[in-house]
């Protein structure tokens, strides 16, 4: 392992932001107090400009190399925390009831730190880097935030790299999807308006919880039956809301989903095929039903080109027999695909010791991943910038 020196003589400060981070964690937008952590320390270390206030919560440091260059390559760390309460009993543990930092955004954040420490005091490229931290990643659209706050167009950058840790029980591994590696996603919500009776006379009833059942079973048929057999899609129901007491059929009954996509004529059938269904079964059963459909993140694409850049830098640190270039796709989705539709660039992923999934109360990321991950995001500007 090749840390870079300034990056493994921070490493004891590097631990301490993360646990600080973790102890302290905030939900999308209402990053503050993180924010606040991130000016001080880009400002204490010596970076040239501090902006703050972008989509509310989102931070942008400017960092300009010893030798003249055109050239912007930019980093992005996500900031936010997930309504989960956690449960790992660790010494930092959260302190903020019934918010957790499930998904290692803390990490993400303290890693960009210390790759901004090691720019900012070497300075050894020539050209900009650019620090983005983003608000909001968890389907609260930071990145579409800090987009329509003309985040590219006030910094621009001619390159973008992000990284996402794995708890893969595999340290110092780096891998990397190219092309389409994230899946696109849509939220849907669908209200069906029935009509309540006695339960005890549902024949008097349009019973709302019989019809969002069958509907539940039809809409799996979109995935069976209209998505070609070669392009994956996920169709989920994830929630059904309806009544209030034993002996009453109620008047409404409320589902919500998500759909995963890497194609987006593929979510245009799904999407087609739902409302399709919800008009017929309204249709079919006398009622009103709604159906509303937000589209959440778009499909993160990796450039080819930038992905073998990105694995380069990253085999200086962590040595080649580290680095795969042929990860599979995840159905999974993430926020900087939105940046990417913008500016090229390419996500990778790095592993740690933690062998519990993202989004679980019990998620642990081990800190020895800290200065790997901000020696290979230091590594990849001065390699793009060296000239």
């Amino acid at each position: 392992m090749n840390i870079m020196p300034i990056i493994a003589d921070s490493t004891t400060e590097l631990e301490e932001i993360f646990k600080d981070l973790h102890a302290h964690p905030e939900i999308g937008f209402t990053e503050h107090r993180t924010s606040g952590v991130v000016a001080d320390k880009l400002k204490s270390y010596g970076v040239d400009e501090v902006h703050t206030g972008i989509a509310g919560t989102g931070v942008v440091g400017i960092i300009k190399g010893s030798r003249a260059g055109d050239r912007r390559i930019g980093l992005r760390a996500d900031m936010d925390a997930l309504p989960i309460e956690e449960e790992t009993n660790l010494a930092y543990r959260s302190t903020n009831p019934g918010v957790m930092h499930a998904c290692g955004h803390d990490a993400h954040t303290t890693m960009l730190l210390g790759a901004a420490k090691h720019l900012a005091k070497t300075r050894d490229f020539a050209g900009t880097a650019v620090l983005i931290f983003q608000p909001a990643e968890e389907g609260l659209g930071g990145a579409r935030g800090m987009l329509a706050d003309g985040l590219f167009d006030r910094f621009p950058c001619d390159e973008v790299y992000g990284m996402h840790n794995s708890p893969n029980g595999e340290p110092g591994t780096v891998g990397i999807c190219k092309g389409a590696a994230m899946a696109g996603a849509s939220f849907f919500d669908i209200t069906v308006q029935g009509k309540g009776s006695h339960a005890a006379m549902p024949h008097q009833s349009r019973d709302p919880l019989i019809i969002a059942s069958s509907l539940v079973g039809d809409l799996q048929t979109i995935l069976s039956r209209n998505v070609p057999p070669l392009d994956t899609c996920v169709l989920s129901v994830t929630q059904i809301h309806a009544g209030s007491a034993y002996n009453v059929v109620p008047d409404t009954a409320k589902l919500a989903g998500t759909i995963r996509y890497f194609k987006d004529e593929v979510r245009d059938i799904a999407e087609d095929r739902m409302r399709a269904l919800c008009a017929g079964f309204a249709t079919a059963y006398g009622v009103e039903i709604n159906i509303e459909l937000r589209n959440i993140f778009d499909v993160l694409m990796n450039d080819a080109d930038l992905s073998e850049a990105y694995m380069e830098a990253a085999a200086d640190i962590v040595g080649k027999d580290k680095i795969s270039g042929t990860d599979e796709p995840a159905t999974g989705s993430e926020d900087f695909a939105d940046m990417l539709k913008v500016v090229p660039g390419a996500y990778c992923r790095i592993g740690h010791s933690g062998t519990t999934g993202l989004h679980n109360p019990s998620f642990f990321l081990d800190p020895e991943v800290l200065p790997v991950g901000a020696s290979v995001m230091a590594r990849i500007v001065e390699r793009r910038l060296a000239s």
